[in-house]
């Protein structure tokens, strides 16, 4: 069984043992991407829903590196440091994800790498 590792420079390269995310014939699964900043290394964005942008800008970079894009995400996974924030974290989230949207768990966590607000990782298709 073989896989494929997913580089890019337009995410943030991957901290410890793991990377961006795999691709196994025509399935990717991504890590947890925080808004970290892919030069700086630091967290940018004052709340919720600035980092949630920039989140689902490195997601979106990973699935096309792996040869597909947001409209290949078959399931989304959010974690979120206050669920207060979701109605705008949502509204975000409908920008990158206009129709059609894929499966997707919310979850509340009380701590992210970095500091972090939110976070996100997917599984998709290539397509």
């Amino acid at each position: 069984m073989t896989f494929d590792i997913i580089r890019t420079q337009h995410a943030p390269a991957a901290g410890g043992p793991c990377s961006q995310g795999v691709r196994f014939g025509e399935l990717i699964l991504t890590s947890l991407q925080t808004a970290l900043d892919p030069q700086t290394g630091r967290v940018q964005g004052q709340d919720h829903a600035e980092q949630m942008h920039r989140c689902l800008c490195h997601l979106q970079a990973i699935l096309e590196a792996a040869g597909s894009s947001l409209a290949g995400a078959l399931k989304v996974t959010v974690y979120l440091t206050d669920l207060a924030a979701l109605e705008a974290v949502d509204k975000v989230y409908a920008d990158f994800f206009p129709v059609d949207s894929p499966a997707r768990t919310v979850i509340a966590v009380s701590e992210l790498p970095g500091g972090a607000l939110a976070a996100v990782e997917a599984v998709a298709v290539r397509h």
